[in-house]
């Protein structure tokens, strides 16, 4: 099991972090337990936990970001409670790990008794792929290109 930073240590000034993402897209992960997801990315991701709290994270993995914040920090949004009694999070939406060892990853997975919707395979698309579900119900897809 990963080791996570000390909860709150490190914390980025909020206007340098912001302003110094790279252009692109950006992924923000709404759970439930901001605790459990940022383990499960970790363990079995590999991820690295850059600064974490109760309600928010940061976190990195071949060389993308993205930010997990708790269902608690949609209180004062006009979609507040979208996310309760919701059957599965992320539904038609699949998070992408170009340049992770799909095979790592799943064997990671069930070590943790984790959802394995597919195991590691090698798709007509070029790259080899793992399909696994966090405690939240994301799908996390790591995948590496196929040699020739």
């Amino acid at each position: 099991m990963a080791e996570l930073p000390e909860k709150g240590a490190g914390r980025p000034a909020p206007m340098v972090f912001g302003r110094g993402l790279a252009r692109g897209i950006g992924v923000n992960i709404l759970v439930p337990d901001v605790e459990a997801a940022i383990r499960w990315q970790a363990d079995v991701l590999g991820a690295e936990v850059i600064y974490w709290e109760d309600h928010f994270a940061i976190m990195r993995a071949v060389g993308a970001v993205w930010l997990v914040h708790s269902d608690w920090s949609y209180r004062d949004h006009e979609m507040t409670g979208v996310v309760q009694g919701v059957e599965a999070r992320g539904a038609g939406v699949e998070i992408r790990l170009y340049g992770m060892d799909p095979d790592a990853a799943e064997a990671r997975a069930r070590d943790q008794d984790a959802i394995v919707l597919a195991g590691a395979m090698d798709k007509p698309h070029g790259l080899r792929e793992a399909y696994l579900v966090d405690p939240s119900g994301y799908i996390w897809v790591p995948g590496i290109a196929l040699p020739g």
